[in-house]
């Protein structure tokens, strides 16, 4: 047989080969960059990037490459601020059609959530956000499924499930340490923000600001809410705040809220703008406890709130005093959302923390403001995967 082959081939198949080894090595770049690192925009460059850019500086796996804000001074002085090499934006078009990046993490005034999050899914970018991820639930899930059609990934704050005292917790619940469990609580309010307007107005709130912690963890302990009856009011009409002065309040700024987790259990929430507090809006220090949750054989109360955690407190005997474990944070911090769920995509990993879950929350919150209205129990429709871990 003749092995040989004309010059002609020869050529040929050298050009095949070396494009196939190019191809070959322009993936592994492109895998090598995915593994080690991933570019991050962020948009809305208030207050809440104070803790997000910090956090997100401590990765060698995150990269913050732009910057975005309708203020846009307020971008240039964060560059400044954190020593970022990053691009600036004034808008959302802007910065899609800019530097090239992988995450979009928004953190703007809660209403323009949704439309935001909208616009970086259809450009091809994996989101973060803050609570809320939209205004609703059938926007949330709207674009729970425009992210998986173009095979991208989504997330909603908060990231309370987190904490080593959520683990705990959780740990305590799964392993029966309880017992049955009948009821819990959850609450958290303070007098109310003054430096943004957005907080008072039409798709704002106490509940998607404050009550979506509660509403979190409480529903990640004893499964997803089956129902819901609440009520919520509007205490102080008028708020004086730093950007636009005199507003009147549109959104709920007291609520309660009962949940029916199913087989027996009932959890409750409370949140609000018109709690005095003296550790105010930061809450350090807090030693009071947030969630408590009743089982016939136990208790167990978190200290401090569920996004600043303290330890937990376990009653389990007629005789001994409440026990105190999980008293060290063990690094957890509220705005660490962005910065694990970036890792998760470099590592090809699973975050504790998962969209379903989030939007499960986003609807609570929307069926609880239509119960005070119609003054009637609401049936939930959405759920998760429970337990979480």
């Amino acid at each position: 047989m003749d092995n040989s082959i004309s010059r002609k081939d020869f050529i040929r198949y050298s050009a095949a080969t070396s494009a196939a080894m190019l191809l070959n090595a322009l993936h592994s770049y492109a895998g090598e960059y995915q593994i080690n690192k991933i570019r991050v925009a962020i948009i809305g460059c208030g207050s809440v990037s104070n803790r997000y850019i910090p956090h997100l500086q401590t990765s060698p796996k995150v990269e913050i490459v732009a910057l975005c804000d309708i203020k846009y001074e307020r971008t240039l002085e964060q560059k400044k601020q954190y020593n970022l090499n990053a691009s600036t934006y004034k808008n959302i078009d802007e910065l899609l059609a800019g530097v090239p990046f992988d995450m979009m993490v928004t953190i703007t005034d809660m209403q323009a959530h949704g439309d935001l999050n909208k616009k970086a899914l259809l450009a091809g970018k994996h989101v973060w956000s803050e609570k809320p991820m939209a205004n609703t639930y059938a926007e949330g899930n709207a674009l729970l499924e425009l992210a998986k059609s173009k095979n991208l990934k989504l997330w909603g704050a908060p990231a309370v499930v987190n904490s080593p005292q959520f683990a705990f917790m959780n740990k305590m619940i799964q392993e029966g340490k309880l017992g049955r469990i009948a009821s819990a609580h959850g609450q958290y309010g303070h007098t109310g923000p003054t430096w943004s307007a957005f907080f008072y107005e039409k798709g704002g709130g106490s509940m998607p600001d404050l009550g979506v912690y509660n509403i979190a963890t409480l529903t990640a302990l004893l499964g997803p809410a089956k129902s819901i009856m609440a009520m919520t009011s509007i205490v102080n009409p008028i708020r004086v705040v730093d950007d636009k002065g005199t507003v009147k309040v549109e959104a709920e700024d007291n609520a309660h809220l009962l949940l029916d987790h199913g087989k027996g259990i009932i959890s409750h929430v409370m949140c609000g703008f018109n709690y005095f507090d003296p550790h105010g809006h930061e809450a350090k220090g807090q030693q009071l406890h947030s969630i408590q949750i009743f089982g016939d054989k136990a208790n167990m109360r978190l200290i401090g709130y569920d996004w600043e955690t303290y330890g937990v407190y376990v009653d389990d005997s007629w005789e001994k005093p409440a026990a105190l474990y999980e008293s060290e944070t063990g690094g957890y911090q509220w705005q660490e959302g962005a910065t694990k769920v970036a890792e998760s995509i470099v590592g090809n990993t699973t975050p504790k923390i998962n969209v379903e879950h989030a939007l499960h929350v986003l609807e609570i919150i929307e069926s609880a403001r239509k119960s005070s209205a119609e003054g009637k129990k609401i049936y939930l429709t959405s759920s998760f995967k429970w337990p979480l871990f």
